[in-house]
């Protein structure tokens, strides 16, 4: 959240340049934990809306490229990096292989849906709206990401901008346009972290709820408003944390530490795709994986690969995502193994039946 969060300065500077620092990413999550704490379905039409100007503001991306084009098409699959006096020098498989890992942070959150599962009716369709959103994803990401590579007056320009889509903006569309997309991006950054606010307040309630944590720290997460029935204490918490990380880690070390992050968690739960149906540990469930086990096995292979890749690029962000792993399987371990009588017991889902 924070990584997101840190954009907002970016965009918004654009339409007041007193509003470009990284303080305005700070001030951004907490009004954010404030909309979170509220009744699911308020913060549904809030995204709803924002998600209604946001996919405006790719569709207007999405046409200043087709209408000015000028680079070939080859572009979209010739790798590029900017060498000496910023001329253009063709990109490794290692280097592109290496930022595979932020790649997968931009498409990642599809799945976030299951976090909502214990408030949604007709849970059964869960499944189909993770690859929905996943399908809905790629496109919104796709097209106005085609768009600006192939509309780009100058290929070099753009990769040497400190804000490459305010530049291709700025030559495509001008001043005007450049200030209103600006804006819907800025409600994009926006929208995307009170999602995460959403998810990862419920995800800290549900371990407290859990026994996860000793009582002296779980009983305040675990607590739920009696009106609006959201996670209170969890939220806030969430937000003040994420507050004090952006504060402290560069933006540049967090987006690699997370995209690091998220390869080391394909691969877990890709092995785990694999042990489940091995094991037998899955054989209740009523989800079977097709074409099992290559896909596993294939995603372990890629992610492998842009694991060495990344770690020759850069090991501190892959250092700081194995030490991540490393501390909660020590958690488990030394705290809640021991425990798990009664710590971490995976409660049965209460039933609401009131609206």
């Amino acid at each position: 959240m924070a990584v997101i969060a840190l954009g907002t300065g970016d965009h918004l500077g654009v339409v007041w340049g007193s509003l470009g620092g990284k303080e305005v990413g700070l001030a951004v999550i907490a009004p954010a934990s404030l909309v979170s704490v509220s009744g699911i379905r308020t913060n549904a039409w809030v995204t709803g809306i924002f998600l209604a100007v946001e996919l405006a503001a790719i569709a207007v991306l999405a046409w200043l490229g087709p209408v000015h084009v000028e680079q070939p098409i080859s572009t979209l699959w010739t790798p590029h990096e900017l060498g000496q006096g910023d001329v253009l020098v063709g990109a490794s498989a290692g280097l592109v292989a290496s930022f595979a890992a932020t790649a997968l942070f931009a498409y990642n959150g599809y799945g976030t849906t299951v976090y909502f599962a214990g408030e949604t009716r007709q849970v059964s369709s869960i499944g189909k709206v993770v690859m929905w959103s996943l399908g809905i994803t790629v496109v919104a990401e796709c097209l106005p990401l085609v768009a600006v590579l192939l509309g780009t007056p100058s290929m070099s320009a753009l990769m040497a901008a400190p804000s490459p889509m305010n530049y291709f903006l700025l030559e495509r569309g001008g001043d005007t346009v450049n200030t209103v997309v600006s804006l819907g991006i800025t409600i994009a950054i926006v929208n995307a972290v009170i999602a995460i606010m959403l998810q990862i307040g419920r995800l800290l309630y549900s371990s407290a709820r859990d026994r996860a944590w000793p009582d002296v720290i779980g009983r305040p997460p675990a607590a739920v408003h009696p009106r609006l029935r959201t996670p209170v204490q969890a939220t806030p918490i969430m937000g003040a944390a994420s507050i004090v990380v952006a504060w402290l880690v560069p933006l540049d070390t967090l987006i690699l530490a997370t995209g690091a992050n998220l390869v080391v968690l394909y691969i877990f739960v890709a092995v785990s795709a694999l042990y489940g149906r091995i094991s037998g540990a899955t054989a209740h469930a009523t989800y079977r994986m097709p074409a099992w086990p290559r896909v596993p096995l294939g995603v372990i292979g890629v992610m492998a690969y842009v694991l060495y890749e990344s770690i020759d690029a850069d090991r501190r962000p892959v250092g700081i995502a194995v030490a991540m792993v490393a501390a909660g399987y020590l958690y488990y371990y030394a705290y809640l193994h021991p425990r798990r009588e009664h710590r971490w017991t995976l409660l049965d889902p209460v039933r609401d039946t009131t609206e």
